[in-house]
């Protein structure tokens, strides 16, 4: 089975000065480890909302790090100093705008306030980048609805051959798009 890397970026000013803890990569993990069965290894960043920094973390991930996958929390509302989807687009080869469509449809169920957000998902080479909300619960539910599209994603730009847990999310493939078991 394939070893995936993956990134964690956790956007806010207020965890990355210590004021109070992040909860957004635990809940990242934590998610990821219940829905992979790949071995997986994590390589976490908890930044402030300094669109320079956000896009060089991002390029780092992706470019030097090698994540197949990268997934940041907050920064996507529209106060003014959100600015993770501007830093997530401006290092982006290629947005995929139905990751953000289908995350806020799936948001809106819980709370009216998920039309406000802007999360995005693009590619950056060989990683996609989605950005998720900031809370954990709204986190898993994100998760929940929209990770089924991630693994045949990561396999279309060359990534790790990523299998999920079926009772967590059930990874959808097209049957061209599924490995076969010699037997």
């Amino acid at each position: 089975m394939d070893a995936i890397h993956i990134g964690l970026v956790s956007v806010s000013d207020r965890a990355s000065s210590g004021v109070y803890e992040d909860r957004g990569i635990p809940a990242l993990k934590e998610w990821l480890e219940l829905a992979l069965l790949n071995p997986c290894s994590f390589d976490a960043r908890l930044i402030p909302d300094e669109q320079p920094l956000i896009e060089a973390t991002l390029k780092e991930l992706a470019d030097q790090c090698g994540c197949a996958l990268i997934l940041t929390t907050g920064g996507t509302g529209p106060a003014p100093r959100d600015v993770t989807p501007e830093a997530t687009r401006a290092v982006a080869d290629r947005e995929l705008p139905g990751f953000g469509e289908a995350m806020r449809a799936v948001s809106l169920k819980y709370v009216p306030t998920a039309i406000l957000s802007r999360q995005v998902g693009v590619t950056r080479g060989g990683s996609l980048i989605l950005n998720l909300p900031g809370q954990p619960k709204a986190i898993k539910e994100t998760l929940d609805g929209v990770f089924a599209a991630v693994p045949y994603c990561v396999d279309l730009i060359g990534g790790p051959y990523m299998e999920t847990r079926e009772d967590i999310v059930k990874a959808f493939r097209p049957k061209s798009g599924q490995k076969t078991t010699p037997g």
